[in-house]
C-alpha cells in the first residue's frame, strides 16, 4: 500500500493526499508550496510576520515604517499604543498572496496557515483584515491555526467568497473540534477539513508542557473519525505530526484518513526558507538535541532544537518594528522578563528555555529552529558529501518519495557533489 493509491477529495477535485505545512516565517516559501502544488498536492504558505516577509521578497519598508512611527516608544515598556496599519497588512497580504498564487500550474492548491496567536495588539481586527485579504488576493484554503478559532468564522461570514473558498481547522482533540464545531454548524459553514496535530509535531503543540508526550497521534485521529462518524459529519480528516515515510502516511490514509500534511522533511529542502546554514544544524541534530520548552510567549509549548540561537536572547523587545505577538492592551511576556531583568541588573544574562524569547526577532532572523520530533531522522534521508556536509534534497524529491515509496524505505535524492 502506497500512498498514491489514495487520493483526497477537496470541493469537487482530486488532490494527490499530501499536504506540506505552513511553516513561518517564511520557511514555506512561495517555491516550497508551488512545489506541492506542481506535483498535484497541496502546499501551504504562512502569513506570520507578512509585512516583514513582503519586505525580504519585495524590498517594500513595512517594517522600517513601522518602527519609525512607534520609535518614541522603543525605551516604554508600556506598547499598549503600537499598532498595526490595518490597510497595510492588507496590501501586504495581497501583494505576498498574489505573487503566490499568480504562478499556480492548476495541477493542486496553494492554502494560507493564519495563526490566531498572531495577535497583533488587535486581535479581532488584524485577524479579519489578513483572511478577508488573502481571499481577496485568490488564495484557495485557509488553515486555521494556534488558537481555538472560536469567533473566527464570525470575522469573514459576509465576504463574498465565505462559502467559496476551502477553510479548514487544526485541531489536536475531539474536544478542540466538538467546540470549533457548535458555530460552524450554527452559521451552516462546516469545515471543509480537518488537521488533527499531534504531540510530534514542529513549533507550537496543542497540548501541555508536562503531559504532551502522553498523547498518541493515531490514537486522537481514531477518536476524531468516530466522532464524526458518530455525528453523521461528512469532513476530511488530515493527520499531521510525525509522519516521517510513505509508509507512515499510507497507513493514515488505510485507516480512514483523507490526506497527510507534512513538513520536517521539506525543511531541509532546497525551497524552504531557512538559510543552508541552518539546514545543516537540522540534518545533524540528534534525538536529545530536540526539546519542548515553554519560552513562546504565546502560552503554548513549543518543539525546537536546544541550541536555537534564539534561547540566548537578551535584546530589547523589537515590538515598534515588529510586534506581531503582541496581545491586546500590548502585553507580551518577553517584554515583562526583559524589564524584570533589567530592573534587577541582570539583562545581560542568558535567557534559558524557563523564562521567554523575543519570538518576533527569532523568526524573524531564523534563529528560532522550530522542529519536529523526527528531525534527528533527516540524516537518513539525504546524502553525505565529501567535504562532510549534507545535500539538500529538492521539494519534488520529498514528495515524490513520499507518494511512491513503500516498507518505510526512504530513497535518496540522486547524489550531486558541490562544485
Amino acid at each position: 500500500m502506497i500512498v498514491d493509491n489514495f487520493r483526497l477529495q477537496l470541493g469537487g477535485k482530486e488532490y494527490v493526499p499530501i499536504v506540506i505545512g505552513g511553516m513561518g516565517v517564511n520557511i514555506s516559501t512561495t517555491e516550497l508550496a508551488l512545489a506541492a502544488e506542481r506535483l498535484g498536492g497541496i502546499g501551504h504558505i504562512s502569513d506570520a510576520e507578512v509585512g516583514y516577509v513582503c519586505d525580504q521578497i519585495f524590498g517594500t519598508d513595512y517594517t522600517a515604517r513601522k518602527r519609525k512611527k512607534y520609535a518614541d516608544h522603543i525605551n516604554n515598556p508600556d506598547k499598549s499604543a503600537v499598532q498595526f496599519d490595518l490597510k497595510e497588512v492588507a496590501e501586504a497580504q495581497i501583494k505576498y498572496i498574489e505573487h503566490t498564487v499568480s504562478q499556480k500550474t492548476g495541477k493542486g492548491a496553494v492554502f494560507l496557515n493564519c495563526m490566531e496567536k498572531l495577535s497583533m495588539n488587535n486581535a479581532s481586527e488584524t485577524l479579519k483584515v489578513r483572511l478577508a485579504s488573502a481571499m481577496d488576493a485568490g488564495i484557495d484554503g485557509l488553515t486555521l491555526a494556534a488558537g481555538l478559532n472560536l469567533r473566527t468564522l464570525d470575522l469573514i461570514q459576509d465576504h463574498p467568497r465565505f462559502r467559496d473558498v476551502k477553510i479548514g481547522i487544526i485541531i489536536s482533540s475531539v474536544r478542540a473540534l466538538a467546540i470549533f464545531l457548535k458555530r460552524a454548524i450554527r452559521l451552516d459553514r462546516l469545515p471543509d477539513y480537518i488537521i488533527v496535530e499531534g504531540p510530534l509535531a514542529g513549533g507550537h503543540l496543542g497540548f501541555g508542557p508536562l503531559d504532551w508526550h502522553t498523547y498518541d497521534l493515531k490514537t486522537i485521529v481514531t477518536e476524531v473519525l468516530e466522532f464524526l462518524k458518530k455525528e453523521n459529519i461528512n469532513v476530511p480528516v488530515i493527520p499531521a505530526g510525525g509522519i516521517f515515510t510513505g509508509t507512515d502516511a499510507a497507513d493514515y490514509l488505510a485507516m480512514g484518513a483523507s490526506a497527510v500534511q507534512v513538513a520536517t522533511r521539506f525543511t531541509i529542502s532546497q525551497e524552504a526558507g531557512l538559510p543552508a546554514a541552518v539546514k545543516q544544524h537540522y540534518i545533524n541534530a540528534e534525538e536529545q538535541d530536540i526539546v519542548v520548552n515553554m519560552a513562546s510567549t504565546t502560552g503554548y509549548p513549543m518543539r525546537m532544537l536546544i541550541n536555537s540561537p534564539t534561547l540566548s536572547y537578551t535584546m530589547k523587545p523589537n515590538c515598534e518594528g515588529l510586534g506581531y505577538l503582541l496581545e491586546n492592551g500590548g502585553k507580551c511576556t518577553y517584554i515583562d522578563a526583559y524589564y524584570k531583568a533589567r530592573e534587577e541588573k541582570n539583562s545581560g544574562k542568558k535567557i534559558t528555555p524557563s523564562e521567554k524569547t523575543c519570538l518576533c526577532t527569532g523568526m524573524a532572523r531564523y534563529d528560532c529552529w522550530t522542529c519536529g520530533h523526527m528531525t534527528y531522522r533527516l540524516k537518513d534521508t539525504t546524502n553525505r558529501l565529501a567535504d562532510g556536509s549534507w545535500q539538500l534534497p529538492s521539494a519534488e524529491d520529498v514528495f515524490v518519495d513520499y507518494q511512491f515509496s513503500k516498507d518505510h524505505q526512504i530513497r535518496l535524492p540522486k547524489r550531486e557533489e558541490k562544485a
